[in-house]
């Protein structure tokens, strides 16, 4: 059976908004559901031809739970026969629904589908739906993880001690973080993925104003006011005297969604191509030290592939820490100019369920800036995995 190619037709997110921020007074159903409409609209695409919409969430409790996607696609106002499904691979949510898309269109089972991702950290918070003792982890789980159940925080801690990295080294990373994203704030470079939100109050009533570019980026941000921050791990410190709220990614409100479609049916509809899915691995290693798996999955993917990092014009690691993101690159060793030209996590917002489709947008905005060719994304995710991708501009 001859395998089709699987397309981007276009990629977008929206601004991303502070928790408690700006898109605060947003049912993340609607924000979804906004982004999705204005997909439909900037493509052209008839909604009654799409075969499904996958979307990623992590909290899918509360406002989020119960399918989101498909509140999403109701409140959207897209046809009520468009089927829609909510997956959770954690932090890669929608980065694996852009795999399970990618390889349905590949094998024929999808010709057109949409990837989408959302989260809401301000009306969902983290976590929210596993709290209690040791929350959703069972006694067996506990019994084969030897009860160590660690924070976040203490394991970038480790990984960032086994990497040789500094506390110098985190905050200079971050800061560098800040300053790509404020500059490709600035001057327009993220116009082409961001769709500005009109602002809602309390109440959800419009205010008139409008949240067109990423609320978290810190323009003024410094090595000494990074250097002043108290380590993020307030219970515990000592386990994470290095991480801190300035080296690690910022809680926020975002959504973001893709086209995906055969090469053949874009071309037919007369629909813009503007990168194809070129390959896709997933991984798993260690359970408590839950953020170590995108260095073994990018390890899987070039082995599997036989490409190398210097192929890549840009490479996107989800900064959901500064030590991981820099752990990835002291084994790579990609080009600084070209891995996270534009930012990540820490300036620009970490939406959990939305950062796989963010990251994807990002990723092919900049190939398509600078002229490039092939991009790869990767990022962690809770329970010790981790997704990796590679685009190739068109």
């Amino acid at each position: 059976m001859e395998v089709r190619e699987a397309v981007i037709v276009d990629v977008v997110r929206t601004a991303f908004g502070k928790r408690k921020g700006s898109l605060a007074g947003w049912h993340p159903a609607d924000l979804l559901g906004f982004t999705l409409a204005k997909l439909v609209e900037r493509t052209g695409v008839d909604p009654d031809l799409l075969d499904d919409v996958v979307g990623g969430c992590i909290t899918q409790s509360g406002e989020q739970g119960c399918n989101i996607t498909r509140n999403a696609v109701i409140a959207g106002g897209l046809p009520w026969t468009l089927s829609a499904t909510t997956v959770d691979r954690q932090c890669g949510s929608s980065q694996q629904a852009l795999h399970f898309v990618a390889a349905s269109v590949m094998s024929g089972l999808y010709d057109l589908a949409v990837v989408c991702g959302v989260e809401s950290m301000t009306r969902a918070p983290m976590a929210s739906n596993a709290r209690g003792g040791t929350g959703p982890f069972s006694p067996d789980f506990m019994r084969v993880i030897d009860d160590r159940l660690w924070a976040q925080f203490r394991v970038a801690q480790q990984l960032g001690e086994e990497a040789g990295l500094t506390r110098e080294d985190l905050d200079a990373y971050a800061l560098e973080s800040h300053r790509r994203a404020a500059r490709a704030s600035e001057n327009g470079h993220f116009a082409r993925e961001i769709l500005p939100v009109p602002i809602k109050d309390e109440e959800g009533n419009l205010t008139g104003a409008v949240l067109s570019s990423d609320e978290g980026i810190r323009y003024d941000a410094s090595l000494e006011k990074l250097a002043s921050l108290p380590p993020a791990q307030s219970w515990e410190p000592e386990t994470a005297p290095d991480i801190t709220a300035g080296n690690s990614s910022q809680m926020t409100d975002g959504a973001a969604a893709a086209l995906v479609a055969d090469r053949a049916t874009a071309e037919r509809l007369g629909l813009p191509i503007r990168a194809r899915l070129l390959h896709f691995a997933v991984g798993a290693e260690d359970p408590v030290l839950v953020l170590s798996a995108p260095n073994r999955v990018t390890r899987k993917l070039l082995e599997r592939t036989g490409m190398k990092i210097d192929e890549f014009d840009a490479v996107e690691c989800n900064e959901a820490f500064a030590s991981i993101a820099l752990r990835w690159a002291r084994e790579f060793q990609p080009d600084p100019e070209r891995f996270n030209p534009n930012g990540g996590a820490i300036a620009i917002g970490h939406p959990l369920g939305a950062s796989g489709v963010r990251m994807t947008a990002t990723l092919l905005n900049e190939l398509e800036a600078t002229g490039g060719r092939f991009g790869l994304q990767t990022m962690c995710e809770g329970g010790g995995q981790a997704n990796c991708t590679v685009i190739e501009r068109l």
